[in-house]
Formats: C-alpha cells, sequence, structure tokens
C-alpha cells in the first residue's frame, strides 16, 4: 500500500531534480469556470508531464546492478519520454514498447533521449506481454506507466506541491488514464487537504475508469479512440484501482469536443501549451460537466507533449464552429 510517506520520500528525492512548477491563475479562466482556479502546470515538467516525477523515483529506487542491466517500459508517450530522459541521465539502457499510432512527436523525443524503441499494433497485440517477454529474454527490469508503487508516489508529489503552494481546495480534479497521477493525489488530498474532494476524469471512449469505480470491479476498454492519447490504457492497475476505490470521490467522463474547447481557452487566453490529455481535469470544470459554483477549484495540467499539426487541425474546426 502507497501511503503519504511514501510521497514525501520521493518529494525529497525529486528534491532539484523535478521542477518546482508553477500554478497557473486567470481572471477570464473564473469567469468561465465560475469559480476560483488553480492549476497545476504539469506540461512545464522535464520531459514535458508529470510522468518524470515518477520515473525518477522508480529509477532511483533500484540496485545499480539492475540499472547495469537495463529498463524497459511499455507507453504511448509521456511515460515513454519521462523514462528515457531519467535514464539517459543515468546512462541506463531502456527500450520502450509504444504503438504503431503513437504521437510522433512523443516517439521521436524518446528516440531523441537514447531509447530502443519497439512498435507493435495494438490491436493485434499487447504491449505489456511484448515488455515481459523481452524484460525475460534480456534481464530487463519492467518500470510500468502507472501501476507501480514508485510511480503512484512520485506521481502525488505534484498534488503535494498543488496544495502546498494554494492551501485547502474544495475540489482537485486530475486526469486519469491508468489511474497513476489520481491514486497518487488522492493520497496527497487525504493527508494534506482531507475536506477536498478529488474528481477522476477520464475521456468518454477510455471510460473503464468510470465503470469500474461506479461498479468495485475492474473494468476494461479495447485501444479506444480519443484525442487524449495518454488515456487510452485498457484498464486501471492492481495497485492503483483500489486507491481509487478508497480515496477518490468521484470519476466523470467528457468528451473529445470538450478537450479541444478547452485546450483552445488555455492556448489562447493563458497562453499555456497543453495536450488533451492534460486538460481532462480542467475540462470538467471548464464545459460545466461537474455541479461545481463559486468553489476553490484546483486542476492538473497533467502535460503539454502535442503535436503542433494536429493542434493546428482542432484549433481550425473549434474557431470555425
Amino acid at each position: 500500500m502507497v501511503t503519504f510517506d511514501d510521497l514525501a520520500a520521493a518529494a525529497k528525492r525529486l528534491e532539484g531534480v523535478a521542477h518546482l512548477t508553477p500554478v497557473g491563475v486567470s481572471r477570464l479562466l473564473n469567469q468561465a469556470c465560475a469559480n476560483e482556479i488553480f492549476l497545476k502546470c504539469e506540461n512545464l515538467q522535464r520531459a514535458g508531464s508529470f510522468k518524470f516525477r515518477g520515473a525518477y523515483n522508480a529509477v532511483s529506487r533500484l540496485e545499480d546492478e539492475r540499472k547495469a542491466r537495463g529498463i524497459i517500459t511499455y507507453s504511448s508517450g509521456n511515460h515513454a519520454q519521462a523514462l528515457a530522459r531519467v535514464c539517459r541521465m543515468q546512462a541506463i539502457h531502456v527500450t520502450i514498447v509504444m504503438p504503431q499510432g503513437a504521437s510522433r512527436m512523443k516517439l521521436e523525443a524518446a528516440r531523441d533521449y537514447g531509447a530502443e524503441i519497439v512498435l507493435h499494433d495494438p490491436a493485434t497485440s499487447s504491449r505489456e506481454e511484448i515488455a515481459r517477454e523481452l524484460a525475460d529474454k534480456h534481464g530487463y527490469t519492467v518500470i510500468p506507466p502507472f501501476d507501480h508503487p514508485d510511480i503512484i508516489a512520485g506521481q502525488g508529489t505534484a498534488a503535494m506541491e498543488l496544495f502546498q503552494m494554494t492551501g485547502p481546495l474544495d475540489y482537485l480534479f486530475v486526469p486519469c488514464g491508468g489511474g497513476g497521477l489520481l491514486s497518487g493525489s488522492a493520497i496527497a488530498a487525504r493527508h494534506l487537504a482531507p475536506d477536498c474532494k478529488v474528481i477522476g476524469v477520464e475521456p468518454e471512449a477510455g471510460d473503464d475508469g468510470v465503470r469500474s469505480f461506479r461498479s468495485g470491479t475492474l473494468q476494461r476498454v479495447h485501444n479506444p479512440q480519443t484525442i487524449a492519447d495518454g488515456a487510452r490504457t485498457p484498464s486501471l492497475g492492481e495497485h492503483t484501482f483500489p486507491i481509487i476505490r478508497r480515496c477518490v470521490d468521484d470519476m466523470i467522463t467528457v468528451s473529445d469536443a470538450d478537450l479541444i474547447r478547452t485546450m483552445y481557452f488555455v492556448w489562447t487566453r493563458m497562453k499555456l501549451v497543453v495536450e488533451p490529455t492534460g486538460v481532462l481535469g480542467l475540462a470538467a470544470v471548464f464545459n460545466r460537466r461537474y455541479p461545481v459554483a463559486g468553489k476553490r477549484v484546483g486542476a492538473i495540467l497533467s502535460g503539454g507533449n502535442v503535436d503542433p499539426a494536429a493542434a493546428g487541425r482542432w484549433f481550425e474546426e473549434q474557431a470555425a464552429g
């Protein structure tokens, strides 16, 4: 079980390594949402997302002998970039299993950091199985993108910092794919702001977490088609699911159209580059998908690694509409 003490230990390891990302505020955003909004800008984190926190925490906990054998993971992009960046810092060989349809920008960034990339077809193969086979063959250590205690503890430090910078909040909206950030954030909230309600937000096409939360049974989704590529995970994890069930107050979904509207506002009014997955939490408030008004609301902008050509197409449609 991951505890707040694990988050505090992760924060010490990350001190001076991870960026202390700012909290963004905007009068126009407050007006648009009818709330006082505080954005934890993890789009400005090293490697462009909160994933650097968990990756660094997990790698720093490995023995030298395991680092020498190499590391492997599977990721659609942000964890790939973050782990590749961390491994480059420590001269560790890293192999990453990525889907063939992964963002070209994220794939190239992982390669630029020195990662060996193995592409797979998510319609016909399992990235987890490929990673396990390669780990068995080469002796690599698997560091999964979300379902790992050290990953969860590292990701939770983003919410820790947010509460330390803003004080208590009424609500915290958190993007959810596999649930590493959400579960870590919920642990932070329960310790630092016990009256704060934590809401997880998924894309409509990838609603396995919402269904799992409501049913109490782990649900799955196969290769969901959404522009929120960081939330195309098949399910919550064995570690993240029980934490979410115990510590999260509610979960909801937003549409891809909601994500584009929110991105457009944040890019044009706040001058912040965010990706679709990164605005999942804010989109729930900005598009009034959850009944809050007149509250102190936090939202984690989880990443900013977006293909500018794709963003241009989405924004052109948004402006035309």
